[in-house]
């Protein structure tokens, strides 16, 4: 004969099945993975865990879309592994670490270099982390191992790779330290922008913005920025009316109209076209200072006859995670402000929709923020 609970004994088991459900939720997470070309989905994946003593597993409580998840999906980046969870751009909460991280512990609110490197090696101590060459160096996150389109994220080497965000800074204030953001940086510190210069920014999408926000920082007499997008023009104007807009057609003729010494002191190109990486030393002056910021889906031609005499410096700028605290700490004193780059917001588990309207420029966007699941 079957044998009934009693009431007190049902109440225990459906509290232990509880327990069970819960143990297994927290095992299990939701990511959006790179599952080939063409193709990510959303899907359950294992929490991650500390798999070296030096790692840290952060509880994501925002995270975004940047323009090389898009490059990952398309198949522009043959190092990134089918099979990973994407994105880079994040902040979160430290939930734990491993035996030999140092600068940070749990209950810590950091942001998230998307760079890997190790602090070590000669380019490390220089300050080139980008040029880390550590085999685990360089852009890992979200590329070659897990990202940050998820709840949690495994950081190898937390102690260089996570910054603690300073009080009174928002998640939405610190989310584009450790990529865009660091980006501009360096991309505005390698340019030596001085005060009497004319700066021409090329592109005025998330990344040109941190360059523009970036490079006012060095205070130079006057920044131009080019963009084709009349709603990002639009954004430029509204948000930094002190700074002149131009479309491609006008930049070259405004560019010699405005500078006196033939063109722009300081070039950085940011918007990667067809186009853009010529029309950069074209606007630029002779002995000018031109930093490609910009990431390019095809080879770019460098007309060596036409330059002629011109003796510019070419720069590459990339994303040196190195300046991330000072990043902060300019944030906290209201120097940078990057939250009018958000312009919309999804949960999670409305991702995809979100890389819709990311990918194809609807309504009005620069940047998604990507709150935690519902």
């Amino acid at each position: 004969m079957r044998r009934l609970f009693s009431p007190t004994e049902a109440v225990a088991v459906w509290r232990d099945l509880c327990k069970f459900v819960e143990r297994e939720k927290r095992r299990f997470m939701l990511g959006y993975v790179y599952v080939a070309p063409g193709r990510f989905a959303l899907q359950e994946r294992p929490v991650p865990t500390v798999v070296d003593a030096r790692d840290a597993v952060v509880r994501v409580t925002l995270g975004s879309i940047c323009t090389s998840d898009l490059h990952i999906k398309h198949g522009s980046v043959p190092r990134a592994v089918p099979g990973i969870i994407v994105g880079h751009e994040m902040v979160g909460v430290v939930e734990q670490v491993g035996a030999e991280v140092r600068t940070v512990r749990p209950g810590d609110r950091v942001t998230v270099n998307v760079e890997t490197f190790c602090g070590e090696c000669f380019f490390c101590r220089r300050g080139f982390v980008n040029n880390c060459t550590d085999p685990h160096g360089g852009w890992a996150l979200g590329c070659r191992i897990d990202g940050g389109q998820a709840e949690y994220v495994r950081v190898p080497y937390a102690d260089s790779g996570l910054n603690r965000i300073p009080d009174g800074v928002s998640d939405e204030q610190a989310l584009f330290v450790g990529d865009i953001l660091a980006t501009g940086f360096w991309a505005a510190r390698i340019s030596e922008i001085k005060p009497d210069d004319t700066v021409l920014i090329i592109g005025a999408g998330p990344t040109g913005i941190c360059t523009l926000l970036c490079a006012q920082l060095h205070g130079p007499q006057r920044i131009i920025v080019c963009e084709k997008s009349p709603e990002r023009a639009a954004f430029v104007r509204r948000h930094y009316p002190g700074v002149e807009v131009v479309s491609p057609e006008e930049c070259l003729p405004t560019i010699r109209r405005r500078c006196e010494r033939g063109g722009a002191d300081v070039v950085l190109e940011v918007a990667g076209s067809d186009d853009s990486f010529r029309l950069a030393w074209e606007c630029a002056r002779p002995n000018a200072v031109v930093t490609v910021v910009a990431l390019y889906d095809k080879p770019q031609v460098l007309p060596l006859p036409e330059m002629y005499g011109k003796n510019l410096t070419f720069k590459t700028g990339g994303v040196d995670g190195c300046d991330c605290a000072e990043i902060l700490d300019l944030i906290a004193a209201g120097r940078i402000d990057t939250t009018p780059l958000i312009t919309h917001r999804y949960a999670l588990d409305d991702i995809e929709e979100a890389y819709r309207i990311f990918e194809n420029r609807l309504d009005g966007v620069i940047k998604v923020a990507i709150t935690a699941r519902r």
